[in-house]
């Protein structure tokens, strides 16, 4: 089958880029033949909060795609449209996740299906973690020219549902990544030493962009809650600080855990995401919002002990019997689920099974509903 895929791989970073580039080498394992549409630009530069939205290392898996797709020139979309055409895939599948991209996927696929070609939206986030008044209003309008919707959590199915009545979605859990795990990983000991860490006691991770939907506050301070019970645990946040780092400095601070909390406010490049995954006993999740994480995602890839909020569980997580789920907003529940995890008399930790099937069933859903002519029957 012909496919056409639409959204950010490498140099783009972060875990839209890394699912878009992990489902089109799904895709072409399966026999499929893959076509990749990129993006010139994926943001002005001053609308970007971050350093920058660019790899600075390598590809953790090499693609190929077209970069052709500029947000503000109208011609781009154009011109996309028409090498799409030449193509003539049998469906277009559009990454949405952002409703700044409204106007110029609107325009897409209206483009697109003036030759009747099918478009089936994989949403990340139906609309942006931190919304504005017209967000739904520009979700709406885009989504609903899509015959297909694939959604990743049963809080973004029903968001879906209410914001466009009539639609069926199909549920499909976010996959795991493993691109950064295999003969990636390192050993414990050897990952804690390029870290420059002492190789004693226990670490949690606190992975990826920090923003004030991944609850971090909360983190710290079941850390502080379980150092007056005497129990003494490390942390490494790494991630890039999309907010005043000096409130979590403060913070700490006040929580009297200077010397348990490792920040490494730095994007974390494709080489060195094993190095901290490696090094860790448990990760943590305490998003207080959000739709679903591909930080846990990774860490279960890494077969590490995960503790994460009601907030972002989907069925593959919940069927690991070394997920821990906890209510978000909930310090003392982090400190008592860590606790958990990690204080006990055998220092054997529990490890999660990395489902190795999940990106298959993704592509099956997808394959579904080419078959099915797009029509939606049910969900995954």
């Amino acid at each position: 089958m012909k496919i056409v895929l639409v959204g950010p791989v490498f140099p783009y970073r972060g875990g839209i880029s890394h699912f878009n580039t992990q489902l089109s080498r799904g895709l072409l394992d399966r026999g499929h033949d893959v076509h990749i549409y990129s993006f010139r630009r994926q943001y002005p530069g001053w609308l970007y909060p971050g350093v920058t939205d660019k790899e600075v290392g390598s590809s953790a898996v090499p693609i190929e795609a077209q970069y052709t797709l500029d947000p503000m020139y109208p011609w781009t979309w154009v011109k996309t449209s028409s090498m799409i055409e030449d193509i003539a895939p049998e469906v277009v599948i559009i990454h949405w996740w952002t409703t700044f991209w409204s106007l110029a996927y609107w325009s897409l696929v209206k483009l697109l299906q003036r030759s009747n070609h099918k478009i089936i939206y994989i949403i990340h986030n139906v609309a942006p973690h931190e919304p504005m008044p017209w967000d739904n209003w520009l979700a709406r309008n885009v989504l609903n020219l899509g015959e297909s919707h694939i959604v990743q959590s049963p809080n973004e199915k029903q968001r879906l549902e209410e914001l466009i009545p009539g639609l069926h979605p199909v549920l499909c859990s976010h996959p795991v990544y493993n691109q950064f795990s295999g003969d990636k990983a390192l050993t414990k000991d050897e990952a804690r030493r390029q870290l420059g860490l002492k190789n004693d006691g226990l670490i949690v991770l606190f992975f990826g962009i920090v923003r004030p939907y991944k609850g971090l506050i909360y983190a710290l301070q079941a850390i502080s809650i379980l150092n007056k019970e005497g129990i003494s645990i490390r942390m490494l946040v790494a991630g890039e600080f999309w907010e005043q780092i000096e409130v979590y400095e403060d913070l700490i601070i006040q929580l009297g855990i200077t010397d348990q909390i490792l920040i490494y406010n730095r994007y974390i490049p494709n080489e060195d995401v094993s190095l901290f995954f490696s090094a860790a006993d448990v990760f943590i999740a305490p998003y207080t919002g959000g739709t679903q994480s591909g930080s846990v995602k990774i860490a279960m890839s890494f077969n590490l002990p995960i503790i994460a909020t009601d907030q972002i569980s989907d069925d593959i997580m919940l069927e690991s019997e070394f997920v821990h789920t906890v209510p978000s907003e909930d310090s003392q529940a982090l400190s008592e689920a860590i606790k958990e995890l990690i204080v006990q008399e055998s220092p054997e930790i529990p490890n999660t099974t990395a489902p190795d099937t999940s990106w298959v069933d993704l592509i099956t859903a997808i394959e579904n509903l080419v078959d099915q002519n797009l029509e939606i029957k049910g969900s995954v």
